[in-house]
């Protein structure tokens, strides 16, 4: 068996940068983004040059944060499942001594239940520091789970993990309560700009997002999402910054709003599980030490300050992105003319290792 360790390269670009304000971060600041879809990248950097030229750039505002891990118990009866789900609520205090047995930065912040015949399925939430946080939250909810089961009676063990956390699963309990961070990011855009840069109009990329956004995605059965591509963003930065990538799959999920104010833009999205984080496996690989460092996420700061600096413009990046394809969307032709000038010319291949 060939235990080699390598590293698969994918093309990145430093595109931007994008002007960011709102509770966590005010900064302008380039973004990386590792895609092997090289149209990604002057479509992310249009967004960005749209944000440089509103006053206040992307509001990104943090609504919360917190990390997931469900346990599945086994009681003998529905009856005792909601006894044992009763005394897990009464005894929350408790529960977060448990967790700082078993961790510096985790604390735990809530505790959810549902119960389905005579199984109880627990749903515990952490902060998590500077870490996405999955291992930490499991190894807090193992501990967790080993008390339960020695102190109160008439469960046994089901699993450490009872899929209705939700992890790397498109869920609707996930846009509904979050895993990881929950971000807003809000974009004025004047008219001029709409005009000048996006070549289109506040009102076609306002009927296009219900058009297609949500009335699409309502069609085709989406899970709590109405957006375009939200997850081109978001792989593409996971992978520059050293994220774990499948966490796209629940990141991906979120809305987009768009109105037309007389003529100027009012654009939004919507992105209620973004899981990354500044520290964990995956942060030691040179390139992504260079690039957590250049985004400012390598600050002497308070736990959990540099993880919610990377959220946020993780969170931009999306809107940047979204935005760009929309509008092009608008226009008969231009997306496939951008793909085509972009993805079949022989020059492409080799611009897209640059970073």
């Amino acid at each position: 068996m060939n235990t080699e360790h390598a590293i698969a390269g994918v093309p990145m670009r430093w595109v931007g940068p994008v002007r960011i304000s709102g509770n966590v971060a005010t900064t302008e600041t380039p973004v990386p983004l590792a895609t092997y879809e090289s149209p990604l990248w002057p479509s992310v950097g249009r967004g960005a040059k749209v944000s440089m030229l509103c006053e206040h750039g992307i509001t990104a505002t943090l609504v919360d944060e917190r990390m997931t891990r469900s346990v599945l118990v086994e009681a003998t009866d529905a009856a005792t499942a909601l006894a044992a789900a009763r005394t897990v609520d009464d005894s929350l205090q408790e529960l977060r001594k448990v967790v700082r047995t078993c961790s510096r930065f985790a604390e735990l912040i809530a505790v959810r239940h549902e119960i389905n015949a005579n199984l109880l399925f627990l749903r515990f939430e952490f902060t998590t520091g500077d870490a996405s946080g999955h291992n930490m939250a499991t190894l807090a909810s193992d501990a967790l789970l080993a008390h339960l089961l020695q102190t109160v009676p008439g469960i046994s063990y089901g699993s450490i993990s009872g899929n209705y956390c939700t992890d790397k699963k498109a869920t609707a309990i996930n846009g509904i309560l979050g895993r990881g961070k929950n971000v807003v990011t809000e974009l004025l855009v004047p008219r001029a700009v709409v005009t000048d840069v996006l070549h289109t109009t506040a009102a076609k990329i306002a009927r296009l997002n219900v058009h297609k956004n949500m009335l699409g995605t309502l069609l085709a059965g989406g899970i709590r999402s109405a957006n375009a591509h939200f997850a081109n963003m978001l792989l593409g930065f996971y992978l520059a910054t050293g994220q774990d990538a499948a966490n796209i799959v629940e990141g991906s999920q979120g809305v987009v709003m768009a109105e037309d104010r007389d003529g100027d833009l009012y654009f939004a999205c919507t992105l209620p599980n973004l899981i990354v984080g500044t520290v964990g496996n995956g942060k030691g690989l040179p390139f992504v030490e260079t690039n957590l460092a250049r985004l400012g996420c390598r600050e002497q700061a308070p736990p959990g300050h540099n993880a919610r600096r990377l959220a946020v413009i993780a969170a931009a990046t999306v809107l940047c992105g979204e935005l760009s394809l929309l509008a092009a969307q608008t226009n008969p032709g231009e997306l496939m003319r951008a793909h085509m000038s972009l993805e079949r010319t022989p020059t492409t291949a080799k611009a897209g290792v640059r970073s």
